[in-house]
C-alpha cells in the first residue's frame, strides 16, 4: 500500500475537488480527543453500519460509560448490548459484531488494546485488523487514520466510494478494498493524515447532499466539471 509518488492525473483532480469542497462546506475539525482512541474508533466503526455518525458516537460513549472498559463490553450478555445499541439501524447485528470483534481482541492481546499497531507499518497494521471479525477495509483504515495513530490511509464509506466511481477515479464495480488500493496511489503526497480525514468527511457530505445513491443532484454538484457521469446526466 505504499504511495506511488509518480505522475497520476487523478492527483490534480483530487486536489481541485478538495478545494471546491472546502469552499462549499467549509473546513472540518478533527474529532475530540476522547473519540480518537484507536479502540474507541474500532468500536464506533463496528456498530456504525447505515447509522449517522453522531448517533454511533453517542452509542459508543454510552457503552463505555455503562461498562467502564471495553473488556467488560466484550463480556456483556448479547441481549444487554442489543438494548444499549437500540439507536443503531441494525442493533442486533451491531451487538453481535461488536462482541465478536472485542472478544477476538481479548483472545489475541489479553485485553482490548491496539497500542501495538503504533510500531507496525500501515498496510501491515490494517491486515492485522482485518483478521478480526467484522473488520473490513473501511474500519481498518478508520482506525489507522481517524485515531491517534494518525496514518495516511483513506477511509472509504459507501458515499465516498460511489463518488470516486462516478468520477471514474476507481473502477466502477470495485469493492471497498479494491477501491482503496486503486485510489491510494493517487492521493496527494503532501496531504497529512488530518487532510485525509477531512477529505473523507467532505466527500461524505458531498454524497449525502448531491451525489446520492438515487436521483443525484448533478446540476448543483460542485464536482460536476470533473465528473463524466454527472456531465452525461446533465447533458442527457
Amino acid at each position: 500500500m505504499e504511495l506511488d509518488l509518480g505522475s497520476d492525473p487523478r492527483r490534480e483532480t483530487l486536489q481541485r475537488l478538495q478545494a471546491l469542497l472546502v469552499q462549499r462546506f467549509g473546513r472540518i475539525e478533527r474529532a475530540a480527543a476522547e473519540w480518537r482512541e484507536p479502540e474507541w474508533v474500532l468500536a464506533q466503526g463496528v456498530i456504525g453500519a447505515r447509522t449517522r455518525s453522531e448517533v454511533s458516537n453517542a452509542a459508543t460513549d454510552r457503552l463505555l460509560k455503562r461498562y467502564c472498559a471495553w473488556e467488560r463490553v466484550a463480556a456483556a450478555p448479547i441481549e444487554e448490548l442489543q438494548d444499549e445499541l437500540s439507536t443503531q439501524t441494525y442493533p442486533n447485528i451491531a451487538a453481535e459484531r461488536l462482541k465478536a470483534s472485542l472478544t477476538a481482541l481479548v483472545e489475541l492481546r489479553g485485553s482490548v488494546d491496539l497500542s501495538h499497531l503504533a510500531t507496525m507499518e500501515t498496510g501491515e497494521a490494517m491486515e492485522w485488523l482485518e483478521q478480526l471479525p467484522g473488520i473490513g477495509r473501511k474500519i481498518a483504515a478508520g482506525v489507522m487514520n481517524a485515531s491517534t495513530l494518525d496514518r495516511r490511509a483513506i477511509v472509504l464509506d459507501s458515499h465516498h466510494r460511489r463518488i470516486l466511481q462516478r468520477m471514474g477515479l476507481v473502477p466502477a464495480k470495485a469493492d471497498t478494498a479494491r477501491a482503496f488500493d486503486a485510489i491510494m496511489p493517487a492521493m496527494p503526497p503532501d496531504w497529512s493524515a488530518a487532510d485525509y480525514d477531512e477529505h473523507h468527511l467532505l466527500m461524505k457530505k458531498l454524497g449525502q447532499t448531491w451525489c446520492r445513491p438515487r436521483e443525484p443532484q448533478c446540476g448543483a454538484c460542485p464536482a460536476l466539471a470533473m465528473c463524466a457521469t454527472g456531465q452525461r446526466r446533465v447533458g442527457g
